[in-house]
């Protein structure tokens, strides 16, 4: 898992509004919100387009216990949306959320399948893998949170099918579907016949 420390460098905003924000773009800023904790109110923001889209473009912040440095004073945050431009991509407004040690919170995390080159059902019984779900909702102190999970798929065989229940979790985060029980038990991963039956043509007809 990745060490690095990312940091939010922000600016108080008074302004509000699509004209604000638009200004606000302009000049090469992108507006945001910080809310969260308790008798806290929520404080109206902005960051450098170039230093936050740089951050975003590794995976490990979005899951990642953030520093926010804001009006002199640096206090510890999490990514909890971001609204993007439906054309280019490029970020046009992000939440934040203030976190404490002491209470636990609820992020999505990335699911990294591993193994998949050497996974028995699709090696020894031509099968293809199906991705159901890439991430997952996690609850759990900050201390704790994961910037991914693991999805180790060595020995899943054909017909197999690989669910939450079935993931390795970091000790002291659980997954928010299984706390409403089983009948949220849903499939991450499986690995079918019907990928393999065209593959071992092709290597019939090589032959």
């Amino acid at each position: 898992m990745s060490t690095e420390d990312f940091t939010i460098n922000a600016l108080p905003r008074s302004d509000t509004g699509k004209g604000a924000s638009r200004r606000l773009r302009r000049g090469g800023l992108v507006p945001g919100i910080l809310y969260g904790g308790v008798g806290q109110e929520p404080v109206m923001l902005s960051t450098r387009f170039h230093e936050l889209n740089k951050h975003l473009q590794n995976e490990a912040f979005y899951s990642h216990i953030l520093t926010l440095q804001l009006n002199e004073q640096s206090q510890q945050v999490v990514l909890k949306d971001l609204q993007r431009h439906p054309t280019n991509g490029n970020p046009l407004h992000f939440d934040l959320q203030r976190v404490s040690e002491s209470e636990k919170i609820t992020m999505n995390v990335p699911l990294h399948f591993i193994n998949e080159d050497i996974c028995v059902g699709v090696k020894l019984g031509g099968g293809g893998i199906s991705h159901q779900l890439n991430e997952v909702e996690v609850r759990c102190f900050p201390k704790n949170l994961p910037e991914f999970i693991e999805v180790d798929l060595k020995e899943v065989n054909v017909g197999q099918v690989l669910h939450l229940s079935d993931l390795v979790l970091p000790e002291g985060v659980e997954l928010v579907e299984l706390s409403h029980g089983e009948a949220h038990d849903q499939p991450v991963v499986s690995v079918s016949a019907h990928g393999g039956g065209h593959g071992t043509e092709e290597e019939e007809g090589a032959a």
